[in-house]
């Protein structure tokens, strides 16, 4: 079995590694938030706190290297239902961080790996459209899938129960879902937030949602803004009508006031409502398909 190395926060019971390799591992994930967010909206930023948990900066075995992730779980012995979680265009940031803990508070080992650690890093970047040019634009969508299956085999060696195997995701994040979802025959069940359905297609990203709506091997829920600039409703339409046609058990609801990144607390975007709301479908929708 490949080492599996543990950096972890003050509540993590395992064991230690010397500080030189937790720095560089830690190091690899963002501190706080990426620089292109800032400055933070403090007044709606929800923390999750660690108590009861293993939180913390982990290493997963790929084939071409130390995927860096963080992960949270419950204490404690046996075997818990796994989550991926996808990240937005920022990276592993504090909210994604802390969106692990959530997932951990409720039963779940989620995982988040930092997908395009290899290109570069994002967090210390000032705009999106850096973040696009000079990282994004360079990942494949081969390496992310491929990056993923690899944190799934590294939770099932870790605790993780891949019987019970789910996947959320946000922005970036939430197109990689649906594309996850037609790759991963373990999956159960993901939620894809705000995830674009259809675009330019590319070597590196030769396919989007609505090209693999009658591949998915696993229920996908949507969850989508009626006010979002970025995805415009007669796209999501023309994925429900792909979905419809592919027949299975997908879904996607739209909240009609919400615009993009509805659920994303530290910024301007952030709604209460659709956003707590969402959080319970994310729930149900797990515990319906036995994640």
């Amino acid at each position: 079995m490949a080492e599996t190395i543990l950096f972890d926060e003050p509540s993590d019971v395992l064991g230690e590694r010397p500080l030189s390799r937790r720095g560089f591992i830690a190091g690899l994930l963002s501190a706080g938030f990426a620089l292109a967010v800032r400055p933070v909206t403090a007044q709606t930023v929800i923390h999750t706190d660690s108590v009861g948990l293993v939180s913390g900066a982990v290493a997963i075995p790929t084939k071409d290297g130390v995927l860096p992730a963080y992960r949270s779980a419950p204490q404690g012995p046996g075997k818990h239902p796994v989550v991926l979680v996808v990240h937005e265009i920022f990276g592993v940031h504090e909210h994604i961080k802390d969106i692990t803990r959530r997932l951990a508070k409720l039963g779940y080992f989620a995982v988040a790996p930092e997908l395009y650690f290899r290109q570069g890093d994002v967090s210390k970047l000032e705009s999106i459209e850096a973040i696009r040019a000079q990282v994004v634009s360079k990942v494949s969508d081969a390496q992310v899938l491929a990056d993923l299956d690899a944190a799934v085999d590294w939770a099932g060696k870790n605790g993780g129960d891949l019987e019970r195997l789910g996947i959320t995701g946000f922005c970036w994040g939430g197109r990689i879902v649906w594309l996850y979802g037609a790759h991963q025959p373990k999956l159960k069940a993901g939620v894809a937030w705000y995830g674009r359905l259809d675009g330019e297609r590319t070597e590196l990203t030769p396919k989007f949602p609505i090209d693999v709506a009658s591949e998915l091997k696993a229920p996908v829920l949507g969850l989508y803004g009626g006010q979002d600039q970025g995805i415009p409703l007669e796209t999501v339409e023309r994925m429900r009508a792909a979905l419809k046609c592919a027949g299975g058990t997908s879904e996607i609801h739209v909240y009609p006031d919400a615009p993009h990144a509805f659920y994303a607390d530290y910024r301007p975007s952030y709604r209460k409502e659709p956003a707590e709301d969402g959080w319970r479908r994310l729930q149900d929708w797990f515990r319906r398909h036995g994640v």
